[in-house]
Protein backbone atom coordinates (compact mmCIF):
# COMPACT_ATOMS: atom_id res chain seq x y z
CA UNK A 1 0.00 0.00 0.00
CA UNK A 2 1.22 3.59 -1.05
CA UNK A 3 -0.39 6.87 0.12
CA UNK A 4 0.36 8.71 3.73
CA UNK A 5 -0.40 6.17 5.75
CA UNK A 6 1.56 3.56 4.07
CA UNK A 7 4.28 5.85 5.39
CA UNK A 8 3.24 6.85 8.26
CA UNK A 9 3.00 10.37 6.70
CA UNK A 10 2.21 13.74 9.29
CA UNK A 11 4.20 16.48 6.80
CA UNK A 12 5.23 18.99 9.00
CA UNK A 13 4.31 22.60 8.60
CA UNK A 14 6.88 24.66 7.40
CA UNK A 15 6.15 27.20 10.29
CA UNK A 16 7.15 25.03 12.36
CA UNK A 17 10.06 24.07 10.86
CA UNK A 18 11.67 27.06 10.71
CA UNK A 19 10.27 27.64 14.87
CA UNK A 20 12.87 24.77 15.78
CA UNK A 21 15.05 25.91 13.50
CA UNK A 22 15.74 29.05 15.23
CA UNK A 23 15.34 27.33 18.66
CA UNK A 24 18.42 25.69 18.15
CA UNK A 25 19.97 28.47 16.69
CA UNK A 26 19.21 30.49 19.49
CA UNK A 27 19.50 28.63 22.47
CA UNK A 28 21.99 25.79 21.30
CA UNK A 29 23.56 28.32 18.98
CA UNK A 30 24.84 25.57 16.68
CA UNK A 31 26.54 26.27 13.76
CA UNK A 32 26.33 22.78 11.79
CA UNK A 33 28.84 21.81 8.84
CA UNK A 34 26.00 19.87 7.33
CA UNK A 35 22.50 19.07 7.67
CA UNK A 36 20.86 15.57 7.13
CA UNK A 37 16.78 15.15 7.13
CA UNK A 38 16.75 11.46 6.82
CA UNK A 39 12.87 11.03 5.91
CA UNK A 40 12.53 14.37 4.22
CA UNK A 41 8.95 14.08 3.07
CA UNK A 42 8.03 17.81 1.31
CA UNK A 43 11.86 19.16 2.84
CA UNK A 44 10.55 21.35 5.46
CA UNK A 45 13.72 20.90 7.73
CA UNK A 46 15.93 21.28 4.74
CA UNK A 47 14.28 24.11 3.27
CA UNK A 48 14.11 25.91 7.02
CA UNK A 49 17.65 24.85 8.30
CA UNK A 50 19.04 26.93 5.35
CA UNK A 51 19.17 29.65 8.20
CA UNK A 52 22.10 28.03 9.74
CA UNK A 53 24.47 28.69 6.48
CA UNK A 54 25.63 24.89 6.61
CA UNK A 55 28.54 24.09 3.83
CA UNK A 56 26.10 20.75 2.51
CA UNK A 57 22.94 19.69 2.82
CA UNK A 58 21.28 16.26 2.43
CA UNK A 59 17.34 14.91 2.10
CA UNK A 60 16.84 11.35 1.70
CA UNK A 61 13.46 10.43 0.84
CA UNK A 62 11.56 7.30 -0.28
CA UNK A 63 8.62 8.82 -2.36
CA UNK A 64 9.93 9.82 -5.63
CA UNK A 65 6.78 12.67 -5.72
CA UNK A 66 8.23 13.82 -2.72
CA UNK A 67 11.70 14.17 -3.91
CA UNK A 68 10.62 16.11 -7.18
CA UNK A 69 8.94 18.59 -4.85
CA UNK A 70 11.94 19.09 -2.48
CA UNK A 71 13.68 19.48 -5.50
CA UNK A 72 11.41 21.89 -7.53
CA UNK A 73 11.20 24.05 -4.27
CA UNK A 74 14.48 24.66 -2.76
CA UNK A 75 17.14 25.95 -5.65
CA UNK A 76 20.01 25.93 -3.70
CA UNK A 77 23.64 24.04 -5.29
CA UNK A 78 24.40 22.66 -1.07
CA UNK A 79 21.50 20.93 -1.57
CA UNK A 80 21.20 17.19 -2.84
CA UNK A 81 17.60 15.37 -2.38
CA UNK A 82 18.55 11.56 -2.61
CA UNK A 83 15.41 9.06 -3.64
CA UNK A 84 16.75 6.22 -1.57
CA UNK A 85 14.61 4.13 1.24
CA UNK A 86 16.31 5.44 5.00
CA UNK A 87 16.47 1.50 6.24
CA UNK A 88 18.91 0.94 2.87
CA UNK A 89 20.91 3.38 3.21
CA UNK A 90 23.58 5.64 4.95
CA UNK A 91 24.03 9.66 5.46
CA UNK A 92 26.91 9.50 7.12
CA UNK A 93 28.99 8.18 4.17
CA UNK A 94 27.71 11.52 1.86
CA UNK A 95 28.66 14.26 4.38
CA UNK A 96 32.57 15.48 3.54
CA UNK A 97 32.86 18.35 6.49
CA UNK A 98 32.00 16.11 9.50
CA UNK A 99 33.23 18.97 11.62
CA UNK A 100 29.37 19.38 13.38
CA UNK A 101 26.65 17.24 11.68
CA UNK A 102 23.01 18.30 12.50
CA UNK A 103 20.50 14.99 12.07
CA UNK A 104 16.99 16.87 11.86
CA UNK A 105 13.32 16.07 10.86
CA UNK A 106 9.94 14.03 11.64
CA UNK A 107 10.32 10.56 10.95
CA UNK A 108 7.13 8.31 9.98
CA UNK A 109 4.44 8.25 13.25
CA UNK A 110 3.93 4.85 13.05
CA UNK A 111 4.87 0.96 14.22
CA UNK A 112 6.06 -1.81 12.30
CA UNK A 113 2.80 -3.68 13.13
CA UNK A 114 0.49 -1.20 11.86
CA UNK A 115 2.46 -1.03 8.71
CA UNK A 116 2.76 -4.72 8.25
CA UNK A 117 -1.27 -4.76 8.84
CA UNK A 118 -1.67 -2.08 5.59
CA UNK A 119 0.68 -4.31 3.51
CA UNK A 120 3.03 -1.09 3.29
CA UNK A 121 6.56 -2.19 2.23
CA UNK A 122 8.17 0.58 4.09
CA UNK A 123 9.39 -1.26 6.85
CA UNK A 124 12.56 -2.22 8.13
CA UNK A 125 14.49 -5.27 8.10
CA UNK A 126 12.55 -7.67 11.22
CA UNK A 127 15.56 -7.71 13.66
CA UNK A 128 14.99 -8.25 17.37
CA UNK A 129 16.71 -4.48 17.92
CA UNK A 130 16.31 -4.17 21.44
CA UNK A 131 17.62 -8.05 22.44
CA UNK A 132 14.35 -8.59 23.80
CA UNK A 133 14.42 -12.34 25.02
CA UNK A 134 11.65 -14.67 25.18
CA UNK A 135 7.99 -14.25 24.84
CA UNK A 136 8.44 -10.72 24.59
CA UNK A 137 10.74 -10.72 21.16
CA UNK A 138 7.21 -12.51 19.70
CA UNK A 139 4.52 -10.04 21.00
CA UNK A 140 3.57 -7.24 21.48
CA UNK A 141 6.41 -6.28 23.04
CA UNK A 142 8.36 -5.98 20.91
CA UNK A 143 6.70 -3.57 18.33
CA UNK A 144 7.65 -0.56 17.69
CA UNK A 145 7.54 2.50 16.39
CA UNK A 146 9.19 3.05 13.30
CA UNK A 147 10.14 6.73 14.39
CA UNK A 148 11.99 5.10 17.46
CA UNK A 149 13.91 2.60 14.82
CA UNK A 150 15.32 5.11 13.05
CA UNK A 151 16.58 7.46 15.65
CA UNK A 152 17.95 4.40 17.26
CA UNK A 153 19.39 3.74 14.10
CA UNK A 154 20.75 7.16 13.39
CA UNK A 155 22.23 6.64 16.84
CA UNK A 156 24.20 3.87 16.38
CA UNK A 157 25.84 5.24 13.04
CA UNK A 158 26.58 8.44 14.37
CA UNK A 159 27.84 7.50 17.46
CA UNK A 160 31.09 8.33 19.35
CA UNK A 161 30.83 12.25 17.54
CA UNK A 162 29.82 14.92 18.52
CA UNK A 163 26.46 14.88 16.09
CA UNK A 164 23.73 16.92 17.06
CA UNK A 165 20.17 14.82 16.57
CA UNK A 166 16.81 16.83 16.89
CA UNK A 167 13.83 14.84 15.79
CA UNK A 168 9.81 15.36 15.88
CA UNK A 169 8.34 12.16 17.47
CA UNK A 170 5.92 10.77 20.32
CA UNK A 171 7.03 11.44 23.65
CA UNK A 172 6.86 7.82 24.57
CA UNK A 173 9.22 7.57 21.67
CA UNK A 174 11.84 10.03 23.04
CA UNK A 175 11.84 8.20 26.51
CA UNK A 176 12.64 4.71 24.98
CA UNK A 177 15.61 6.39 22.96
CA UNK A 178 16.80 7.70 26.15
CA UNK A 179 16.29 4.25 27.91
CA UNK A 180 18.23 2.81 25.30
CA UNK A 181 21.14 5.33 25.32
CA UNK A 182 22.05 4.59 29.06
CA UNK A 183 20.82 0.68 28.48
CA UNK A 184 24.23 0.44 25.61
CA UNK A 185 25.83 3.54 27.25
CA UNK A 186 26.50 5.29 24.42
CA UNK A 187 27.79 8.72 25.04
CA UNK A 188 25.84 11.66 25.08
CA UNK A 189 25.97 15.58 26.47
CA UNK A 190 22.56 16.31 26.38
CA UNK A 191 19.12 14.66 26.04
CA UNK A 192 16.24 17.46 26.12
CA UNK A 193 12.52 17.18 25.15
CA UNK A 194 10.56 19.77 24.18
CA UNK A 195 6.38 19.03 25.00
CA UNK A 196 4.18 20.90 21.61
CA UNK A 197 0.85 20.60 20.79
CA UNK A 198 0.54 18.00 18.27
CA UNK A 199 -3.46 18.45 17.29
CA UNK A 200 -2.54 21.85 16.64
CA UNK A 201 0.77 21.34 14.54
CA UNK A 202 -0.61 17.63 12.79
CA UNK A 203 -3.83 17.50 13.99
CA UNK A 204 -3.74 14.17 15.61
CA UNK A 205 -4.07 13.55 19.36
CA UNK A 206 -0.64 12.33 20.32
CA UNK A 207 1.66 13.72 23.49
CA UNK A 208 4.54 14.84 21.51
CA UNK A 209 8.16 16.53 21.47
CA UNK A 210 11.05 18.14 19.68
CA UNK A 211 13.80 15.62 20.84
CA UNK A 212 17.30 17.38 21.06
CA UNK A 213 20.32 14.48 21.36
CA UNK A 214 23.83 16.05 21.24
CA UNK A 215 26.07 12.87 21.17
CA UNK A 216 29.36 13.13 22.38
CA UNK A 217 33.06 12.05 21.12
CA UNK A 218 34.42 11.93 24.56
CA UNK A 219 33.44 9.72 27.54
CA UNK A 220 30.26 11.22 28.71
CA UNK A 221 27.01 9.84 30.02
CA UNK A 222 24.00 12.78 30.85
CA UNK A 223 22.69 11.90 34.10
CA UNK A 224 19.40 13.30 33.66
CA UNK A 225 16.02 14.19 30.67
CA UNK A 226 15.09 17.82 30.81
CA UNK A 227 11.50 18.54 29.41
CA UNK A 228 10.47 21.74 28.39
CA UNK A 229 7.46 23.31 27.16
CA UNK A 230 8.35 24.51 23.30
CA UNK A 231 6.77 27.54 23.97
CA UNK A 232 8.76 28.34 26.79
CA UNK A 233 11.98 26.56 26.54
CA UNK A 234 14.32 28.28 28.63
CA UNK A 235 12.33 26.73 32.07
CA UNK A 236 12.49 23.10 32.61
CA UNK A 237 9.28 22.16 33.65
CA UNK A 238 10.33 18.59 34.89
CA UNK A 239 13.11 15.46 34.55
CA UNK A 240 13.45 12.14 34.57
CA UNK A 241 16.32 9.38 34.86
CA UNK A 242 16.60 6.13 33.65
CA UNK A 243 18.57 3.78 36.74
CA UNK A 244 19.02 0.42 37.50
CA UNK A 245 16.93 -0.40 34.50
CA UNK A 246 13.70 1.69 35.70
CA UNK A 247 12.73 5.23 35.22
CA UNK A 248 12.06 8.04 37.93
CA UNK A 249 9.68 10.72 36.40
CA UNK A 250 10.71 13.95 38.83
CA UNK A 251 11.54 11.35 42.19
CA UNK A 252 12.27 14.62 45.15
CA UNK A 253 13.18 13.66 48.36
CA UNK A 254 9.47 14.78 49.50
CA UNK A 255 8.61 11.45 48.49
CA UNK A 256 8.77 8.01 49.81
CA UNK A 257 10.90 5.33 47.77
CA UNK A 258 8.52 2.29 47.56
CA UNK A 259 10.30 1.12 44.94
CA UNK A 260 11.47 -2.76 45.24
CA UNK A 261 9.89 -5.70 44.34
CA UNK A 262 6.23 -6.69 44.53
CA UNK A 263 5.75 -9.56 47.04
CA UNK A 264 2.00 -10.13 45.19
CA UNK A 265 1.98 -11.22 41.46
CA UNK A 266 -0.02 -8.48 39.35
CA UNK A 267 -2.13 -10.34 37.14
CA UNK A 268 -3.86 -8.77 34.03
CA UNK A 269 -7.80 -9.48 32.84
CA UNK A 270 -9.27 -12.43 30.45
CA UNK A 271 -8.52 -11.60 27.19
CA UNK A 272 -11.29 -12.58 24.01
CA UNK A 273 -11.10 -9.99 21.54
CA UNK A 274 -15.18 -10.77 21.34
CA UNK A 275 -17.00 -8.64 23.25
CA UNK A 276 -20.28 -8.16 21.12
CA UNK A 277 -20.70 -12.24 22.24
CA UNK A 278 -18.62 -12.88 25.48
CA UNK A 279 -19.52 -9.48 27.42
CA UNK A 280 -23.53 -9.57 28.26
CA UNK A 281 -25.29 -6.80 30.32
CA UNK A 282 -28.02 -7.41 32.83
CA UNK A 283 -31.03 -5.55 31.96
CA UNK A 284 -34.06 -6.22 33.99
CA UNK A 285 -33.02 -9.65 35.33
CA UNK A 286 -32.27 -10.50 31.84
CA UNK A 287 -29.09 -10.89 29.74
CA UNK A 288 -28.64 -9.27 26.81
CA UNK A 289 -25.14 -9.32 24.46
CA UNK A 290 -23.57 -6.20 22.63
CA UNK A 291 -25.66 -7.11 19.83
CA UNK A 292 -28.71 -6.25 21.87
CA UNK A 293 -30.19 -9.71 21.86
CA UNK A 294 -31.09 -11.70 24.60
CA UNK A 295 -28.82 -14.52 25.80
CA UNK A 296 -30.44 -17.49 27.42
CA UNK A 297 -27.26 -19.61 28.98
CA UNK A 298 -26.29 -21.98 31.61
CA UNK A 299 -24.65 -19.24 34.82
CA UNK A 300 -22.35 -22.11 35.19
CA UNK A 301 -19.22 -20.18 33.44
CA UNK A 302 -20.86 -16.59 33.65
CA UNK A 303 -19.01 -14.41 36.09
CA UNK A 304 -19.24 -10.60 37.28
CA UNK A 305 -16.97 -8.20 35.20
CA UNK A 306 -15.44 -5.07 35.64
CA UNK A 307 -14.07 -2.97 33.02
CA UNK A 308 -11.07 -0.47 33.03
CA UNK A 309 -13.69 1.65 32.87
CA UNK A 310 -15.85 0.61 35.77
CA UNK A 311 -13.02 1.68 38.70
CA UNK A 312 -14.90 4.19 39.95
CA UNK A 313 -15.49 2.58 43.66
CA UNK A 314 -12.79 1.51 46.23
CA UNK A 315 -15.09 -1.67 46.78
CA UNK A 316 -16.90 -2.96 44.06
CA UNK A 317 -18.92 -6.12 45.00
CA UNK A 318 -22.46 -4.81 42.77
CA UNK A 319 -22.77 -5.74 38.98
CA UNK A 320 -24.88 -5.32 36.00
CA UNK A 321 -21.66 -6.32 33.32
CA UNK A 322 -20.94 -10.14 32.69
CA UNK A 323 -18.15 -12.27 30.74
CA UNK A 324 -18.17 -15.95 29.74
CA UNK A 325 -15.71 -17.64 30.29
CA UNK A 326 -14.70 -20.62 28.69
CA UNK A 327 -11.53 -21.77 30.22
CA UNK A 328 -9.89 -22.36 33.34
CA UNK A 329 -6.03 -21.89 32.02
CA UNK A 330 -4.64 -20.25 28.36
CA UNK A 331 -4.48 -23.26 25.70
CA UNK A 332 -6.98 -25.58 27.69
CA UNK A 333 -9.65 -27.81 25.49
CA UNK A 334 -13.22 -26.16 25.66
CA UNK A 335 -14.97 -29.37 23.57
CA UNK A 336 -15.97 -30.12 27.08
CA UNK A 337 -18.63 -27.39 27.48
CA UNK A 338 -20.39 -29.13 24.83
CA UNK A 339 -21.93 -31.67 27.56
CA UNK A 340 -21.18 -29.48 30.87
CA UNK A 341 -22.90 -26.14 29.37
CA UNK A 342 -25.15 -27.08 26.77
CA UNK A 343 -27.02 -23.80 25.48
CA UNK A 344 -23.73 -21.81 25.88
CA UNK A 345 -21.77 -24.47 23.71
CA UNK A 346 -25.09 -23.37 21.58
CA UNK A 347 -24.68 -19.92 21.82
CA UNK A 348 -20.92 -19.73 20.85
CA UNK A 349 -21.55 -21.86 17.89
CA UNK A 350 -23.66 -19.20 16.62
CA UNK A 351 -21.46 -17.30 16.66
CA UNK A 352 -18.28 -18.86 15.33
CA UNK A 353 -17.50 -16.66 12.83
CA UNK A 354 -16.82 -13.67 14.82
CA UNK A 355 -14.13 -15.85 16.81
CA UNK A 356 -12.83 -17.10 13.29
CA UNK A 357 -12.90 -13.43 12.73
CA UNK A 358 -10.05 -12.38 15.30
CA UNK A 359 -7.29 -10.81 14.10
CA UNK A 360 -4.67 -11.81 16.69
CA UNK A 361 -1.87 -14.20 16.17
CA UNK A 362 -1.94 -15.63 19.92
CA UNK A 363 -5.79 -17.28 19.03
CA UNK A 364 -3.67 -18.90 16.08
CA UNK A 365 -4.06 -23.29 16.46
CA UNK A 366 -5.87 -22.38 19.97
CA UNK A 367 -8.82 -24.70 21.50
CA UNK A 368 -12.45 -23.01 19.56
CA UNK A 369 -13.36 -20.20 21.57
CA UNK A 370 -10.09 -19.28 23.34
CA UNK A 371 -9.41 -16.53 25.66
CA UNK A 372 -5.96 -15.65 27.22
CA UNK A 373 -5.11 -14.04 30.85
CA UNK A 374 -7.09 -16.97 32.60
CA UNK A 375 -5.52 -19.16 35.22
CA UNK A 376 -6.58 -20.09 38.49
CA UNK A 377 -5.71 -16.56 39.06
CA UNK A 378 -8.84 -15.69 37.70
CA UNK A 379 -11.02 -17.34 40.19
CA UNK A 380 -9.68 -16.03 43.71
CA UNK A 381 -12.79 -14.69 45.31
CA UNK A 382 -11.18 -11.60 46.28
CA UNK A 383 -8.49 -9.06 44.07
CA UNK A 384 -7.46 -5.48 44.46
CA UNK A 385 -7.87 -4.28 40.70
CA UNK A 386 -6.92 -1.14 39.14
CA UNK A 387 -7.48 0.63 35.77
CA UNK A 388 -4.00 0.96 33.81
CA UNK A 389 -5.57 3.69 31.88
CA UNK A 390 -6.69 6.31 35.02
CA UNK A 391 -3.96 9.51 35.42
CA UNK A 392 -4.97 9.27 39.29
CA UNK A 393 -5.27 5.30 39.65
CA UNK A 394 -7.98 4.17 42.03
CA UNK A 395 -7.65 0.81 43.13
CA UNK A 396 -10.35 -1.15 44.29
CA UNK A 397 -11.45 -4.08 46.26
CA UNK A 398 -13.41 -6.99 44.52
CA UNK A 399 -15.51 -9.40 44.97
CA UNK A 400 -19.09 -10.90 44.53
CA UNK A 401 -21.63 -10.97 46.82
CA UNK A 402 -22.64 -14.51 45.58
CA UNK A 403 -19.05 -16.17 46.45
CA UNK A 404 -18.42 -15.99 42.74
CA UNK A 405 -15.07 -14.74 41.03
CA UNK A 406 -14.75 -11.11 39.77
CA UNK A 407 -13.02 -11.50 36.05
CA UNK A 408 -11.00 -7.75 34.76
CA UNK A 409 -10.60 -7.39 30.80
CA UNK A 410 -7.19 -7.11 29.86
CA UNK A 411 -6.41 -3.56 30.46
CA UNK A 412 -6.80 -4.04 33.96
CA UNK A 413 -4.22 -5.34 36.80
CA UNK A 414 -4.91 -7.24 40.22
CA UNK A 415 -3.81 -8.94 42.85
CA UNK A 416 -6.03 -12.04 44.37
CA UNK A 417 -6.57 -12.69 47.93
CA UNK A 418 -8.06 -15.27 50.23
CA UNK A 419 -10.07 -13.04 52.32
CA UNK A 420 -11.80 -9.64 52.29
CA UNK A 421 -9.81 -7.95 55.14
CA UNK A 422 -6.44 -9.11 53.52
CA UNK A 423 -8.13 -7.80 50.07
CA UNK A 424 -9.01 -4.45 52.02
CA UNK A 425 -5.79 -3.55 54.15
CA UNK A 426 -4.04 -3.88 50.42
CA UNK A 427 -6.44 -1.36 48.82
CA UNK A 428 -6.10 1.39 51.93
CA UNK A 429 -1.98 0.82 51.17
CA UNK A 430 -2.27 1.47 47.84
CA UNK A 431 -5.06 3.80 47.90
CA UNK A 432 -2.80 6.13 50.57
CA UNK A 433 -1.45 9.53 50.27
CA UNK A 434 1.86 8.03 50.46
CA UNK A 435 1.90 5.70 47.81
CA UNK A 436 -0.16 7.75 45.30
CA UNK A 437 3.05 10.33 44.88
CA UNK A 438 5.18 7.55 44.78
CA UNK A 439 3.27 6.45 42.01
CA UNK A 440 3.80 9.79 40.39
CA UNK A 441 7.36 9.30 40.22
CA UNK A 442 7.80 6.62 38.19
CA UNK A 443 4.78 6.59 35.99
CA UNK A 444 4.41 9.38 32.82
CA UNK A 445 1.06 10.33 32.84
CA UNK A 446 1.43 11.04 28.63
CA UNK A 447 1.44 7.32 28.25
CA UNK A 448 -1.86 5.71 26.71
CA UNK A 449 -1.83 3.41 29.62
CA UNK A 450 0.40 4.87 32.37
CA UNK A 451 -0.17 1.90 34.76
CA UNK A 452 1.10 -1.30 33.50
CA UNK A 453 2.33 -4.43 34.93
CA UNK A 454 5.65 -3.46 34.74
CA UNK A 455 5.16 -0.45 36.96
CA UNK A 456 3.09 -2.00 39.55
CA UNK A 457 5.90 -4.69 40.21
CA UNK A 458 7.86 -1.96 41.58
CA UNK A 459 5.15 -1.48 44.49
CA UNK A 460 7.17 -2.73 47.50
CA UNK A 461 4.71 -3.83 50.19
CA UNK A 462 6.94 -4.22 53.24
CA UNK A 463 8.92 -0.90 52.51
CA UNK A 464 5.38 0.66 52.89
CA UNK A 465 4.25 -0.84 55.85
CA UNK A 466 7.61 0.25 57.12
CA UNK A 467 6.12 3.73 56.67
CA UNK A 468 2.67 4.07 57.20
CA UNK A 469 0.38 3.54 60.51
CA UNK A 470 -2.60 2.14 61.20
CA UNK A 471 -3.68 6.17 61.72
CA UNK A 472 -2.87 6.44 58.32
CA UNK A 473 -4.90 3.89 56.94
CA UNK A 474 -7.99 5.28 58.86
CA UNK A 475 -7.10 8.24 57.41
CA UNK A 476 -7.32 6.80 53.63
CA UNK A 477 -10.78 5.32 54.60
CA UNK A 478 -11.72 8.84 55.53
CA UNK A 479 -10.52 10.34 52.49
CA UNK A 480 -12.65 7.16 50.21
CA UNK A 481 -15.65 8.07 52.31
CA UNK A 482 -15.40 4.57 53.84
CA UNK A 483 -16.94 3.78 56.94
CA UNK A 484 -14.14 2.60 59.50
CA UNK A 485 -13.72 -0.96 59.34
CA UNK A 486 -9.54 -1.33 59.50
CA UNK A 487 -8.12 -2.31 63.12
CA UNK A 488 -4.32 -2.73 63.89
CA UNK A 489 -4.97 -6.69 64.47
CA UNK A 490 -6.38 -6.79 60.65
CA UNK A 491 -3.07 -4.46 59.78
CA UNK A 492 -0.67 -6.85 62.06
CA UNK A 493 -2.38 -9.83 60.30
CA UNK A 494 -1.29 -8.01 56.53
CA UNK A 495 2.40 -7.70 57.94
CA UNK A 496 2.27 -10.95 59.00
CA UNK A 497 1.27 -12.25 55.43
CA UNK A 498 3.61 -10.03 53.44
CA UNK A 499 6.53 -11.34 55.53
CA UNK A 500 5.14 -15.15 54.46
CA UNK A 501 4.84 -14.31 50.80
Amino acid sequence: MNGKRGYGDYQTPVYFAEKVCLYLKDYHHIEPSAVVEPTCGLGSFVQSSLLFDAEEYYGIEINPEYCKICKDKIKDSRVKIINSDFFDFSSKSLIKNNSQVLIIGNPPWITNSALSVINSDNLPVKTNFKGLKGIDAITGTSNFDICEYIILQLINEYKNTNTIITMLCKTSVARNVFKELKRNYIAFESFDMLEFNALKVFGINASACVLFIQLSDKNVLSGVCDVYDFENPSKVKSKFNFLNDQFYNNLHTTVENFDGQCCFEWRQGVKHDCSNIMELTLCDDVLQNGKKETVQIEKDIVFPLVKSSMFKKPVIHNFSKFVIVTQRKSREETGHLKYEVPKTWKYLNDNKELFKSRKSSIYNGAPLFSMFGVGSYSYSQYKVGVSGFYKQPLFSVLYSDDGKPVMTDDTSYFLCFDSFDMAYIAMLLLNSEKVQKFLTSIVFLDSKRPYTKKILKRIDFRKIVDCLSVDELKQTEKNLYLTGHVTGSMYYDFMSLIQIG
